[in-house]
């Protein structure tokens, strides 16, 4: 049985209007240029990009929750790892201390950027679901990576079009969330 891991890190974060609310996080092996597609929901994908940004929500989000629960247990998450593709759905596993906790994929990311603890992917689900980009988009990625907006009018229009869309999906909490950490950018200009 093959137990070979490969480290990845996050490099960019998109939607797009076809995909009906569902964000595309991308991954990229660290030693390598195979990149990983990952389908994820829009709530893990607001917790992801507003703890990659440094913006802390004034009520804690499920996965801080999480993480707060665990480091007031005297437990550490190590790493975590994408384990397996089966059917077309991604699996994940947190270690936690000497445990092994199975996860989606998403909830495990937004633990590990909150616990800046390493990404793996295995290899096998690296060649089956990985692609290389074309060597221009290499080039491209090379000169100006992929990534969320750091400055903030792209943060503004980047949480404005998940506002929009948590509303059309009558998803009011995300909303309620979303527009608190409008209102914290817009107030620290």
């Amino acid at each position: 049985m093959e137990l070979e891991k490969v480290q990845v890190d996050i490099v960019g974060l998109t939607t797009s209007p076809a995909s009906g609310g569902a964000y595309a996080l991308l991954l990229k092996e660290v030693d390598g240029n195979r990149q990983l597609p990952i389908i994820i929901g829009a709530f893990e994908a607001q917790s992801i990009a507003l703890e990659m940004e440094g913006i802390k929500p004034p009520r804690p989000l499920t996965h801080d929750l999480i993480k707060n629960i665990i480091d007031s247990m005297g437990l550490e998450i190590t790493e975590i790892t994408i384990s397996d593709l089966r059917e077309g759905t991604f699996y994940a596993t947190i270690a936690l201390d000497r445990e092994m906790i199975d996860s989606r994929p998403s909830d495990a990311i937004a633990l590990a950027v909150r616990c800046g603890i390493p990404i793996y992917v295995m290899e096998k689900v690296m060649r089956e679901a990985s692609f290389f980009p074309e060597t221009e988009d290499v080039e491209k990625r090379q000169a100006s990576p992929v990534k969320i907006p750091t400055d903030k009018l792209g943060r503004l229009d980047m949480l404005r079009s998940q506002l929009k869309d948590a509303v059309e999906q009558e998803d009011y909490e995300t909303a309620s969330q979303l527009r608190d950490a409008i209102r914290k950018i817009e107030l620290s200009e």
